[in-house]
């Protein structure tokens, strides 16, 4: 019992058009339901083991029976017997099939089957003389049919487009694209278990909010149509936890989906997964601390190692940089902001360097400007930017020393912010006149904008929050970075994409 036959390609299948191949395979289903064997109607098949269990507990299973199931992926013909490999969730393994153990009847249907099929297989496992796990296969039972060929084997599906738009086709033909998805769900259990094990508690807030806030991003739209009214998918949880913590719950977090209607590019999709966490009697510095932990915690346990080779670049998790933003644009552009204390000072700075403009050209604005255009592109290595001005932190506290910045940083590794985070602003007579003068802002350059204040939270805050530290961070990019994925869409199974018609 041994497979000498070379991994040809099945002759009919690639000698005859698509369309032919699916005629074929309806025929051959027709044919089925004729006979009364529609795999279609079959409810249950009892599985006891699978492909990679069967390989790590070899020598306790080696004779014994084992029934196995997946998908039909290639097959060797050497007539009375065939070599077949079946693919299942862990993996794939080799399946020999004689005439003589199954029955020619049942033999001469096996043939009939088509690459991409699900069967089962019951069998004994042995390895074979050139030491190949297998199961030499007693039963075979077709369980369901695949009606469409699957893509070329050899070259698999390499059209990124169609990878994205039939991830499952991509699962079936690309097995190891499954490891990131695999990984993902590993990352978000590590980030749960690091959260749960300081004392956090997970809950969830509505994805459904009654108006558009002030803030930048653009929020999708919806309708209630038992309420008649207008709703909007939320572009952040922030401000339904900051009300649990006005509640008393002192730790809380979310792994919650967010929607903003703006741009797609590799590091953006318009539905996003964040965690967003808030902490009670702490601040932003107790959030850095936080988050260079979590971050060293969480790799270490997913990847067995904090020196990660991203897109050929070499990212050391164990070391972390802090900088105030206006020391980081003194870096690594010259200018140093604490020498210029009027708004025309700043602009005129601005055009001198060639620094676009903000639309509300403020200091603190053109201070961010100055950073979008000569640091961000430097933070290859994990570094924290921190005191943000003002004027773009509307949810920060004030710094007590110098109001005209926040207690506020972000996070950056291979130049791309991976989180942001507060001492959060809780006095409310501050956050009520904040937000009002971003709603002002948004409707001066959109007259038509929805924006509103939302005033519930407000109400919230006179009723008391605790200092307070927040962080918020997306998954998709700390998922990109520990599988070394170039684009988000490599880590969402089902991104967002342009219908073809």
């Amino acid at each position: 019992m041994e497979n000498n036959v070379n991994n040809t390609p099945e002759t009919i299948e690639d000698e005859v058009s698509l369309n032919d191949q699916i005629i074929v395979r309806r025929d051959k289903l027709d044919a089925l339901r004729a006979a009364g064997a529609d795999p279609y109607e079959i409810t249950k098949y009892d599985v006891t083991a699978y492909t990679q269990d069967i390989r790590d507990k070899f020598e306790e299973l080696e004779g014994q029976e084992v029934s196995v199931a997946g998908r039909l992926m290639s097959r060797r013909d050497m007539g009375k017997a065939n070599f077949i490999d079946l693919h299942d969730v862990q993996g794939k393994i080799q399946i020999y099939v004689k005439i003589d153990d199954i029955g020619e009847d049942v033999f001469a249907e096996f043939k009939k089957w088509d690459l991409g099929d699900i069967i089962g297989v019951e069998g004994m496992v042995f390895r074979t003389r050139r030491g190949e796990i297998s199961i030499h296969a007693h039963k075979v039972k077709l369980l369901s049919k695949s009606l469409l060929p699957l893509p070329e084997k050899f070259h698999g599906l390499k059209d990124q487009e169609t990878r994205y738009r039939q991830r499952y086709l991509d699962l079936i033909v690309n097995p190891e694209v499954k490891d990131t998805f695999v990984k993902r769900s590993l990352i978000l259990r590590e980030l749960r278990a690091y959260l749960d094990s300081k004392g956090f508690l997970e809950v969830d807030t509505p994805i459904l909010t009654p108006f558009e806030i002030g803030a930048s991003a653009r929020p999708f739209y919806t309708h209630h149509n038992t309420l008649d009214m207008d709703m909007v998918l939320r572009i952040e949880t922030e401000l339904y936890l900051k009300r649990l913590i006005v509640g008393g719950m002192d730790r809380v977090y979310e792994v919650g989906r967010i929607f903003r209607n703006e741009g797609m590019d590799p590091k953006h999709n318009p539905e996003f997964t964040s965690i967003e966490l808030y902490q009670a009697y702490t601040d932003y510095y107790g959030m850095m601390d936080l988050v260079e932990e979590m971050m060293k915690t969480v790799t270490e346990k997913v990847c067995g190692t904090l020196q990660l080779n991203y897109q050929g670049k070499e990212i050391d998790l164990s070391h972390w940089e802090r900088l105030t933003m206006v020391d980081a644009v003194k870096k690594y552009s010259g200018v140093d902001f604490n020498e210029v204390t009027t708004d025309e000072e700043a602009i005129a700075l601005a055009k001198k360097h060639h620094v676009e403009l903000p639309e509300v050209p403020s200091k603190g604005a053109i201070i961010a400007e100055f950073f979008d255009a000569f640091v961000e592109e430097n933070l290859i290595q994990p570094t924290f930017i921190y005191d943000y001005p003002v004027e773009i932190s509307p949810l920060a506290k004030r710094k007590p020393e110098d109001p005209a910045f926040t207690e506020r940083f972000e996070y950056f590794i291979n130049a791309t912010e991976f989180g942001n985070a507060f001492s959060e602003l809780n006095d409310p007579i501050d956050q009520r006149g904040r937000f009002e003068r971003q709603v002002a802002e948004r409707k001066q350059v959109d007259p038509n904008t929805k924006a509103q204040v939302d005033y519930d939270y407000i109400t919230a805050l006179e009723y008391g929050m605790p200092p307070t530290g927040g962080l918020g961070f997306g998954i998709d990019r700390l998922v990109m970075l520990l599988t070394d994925s170039a684009s988000i869409r490599d880590v969402l199974l089902f991104p967002t994409m342009k219908p073809l018609d």
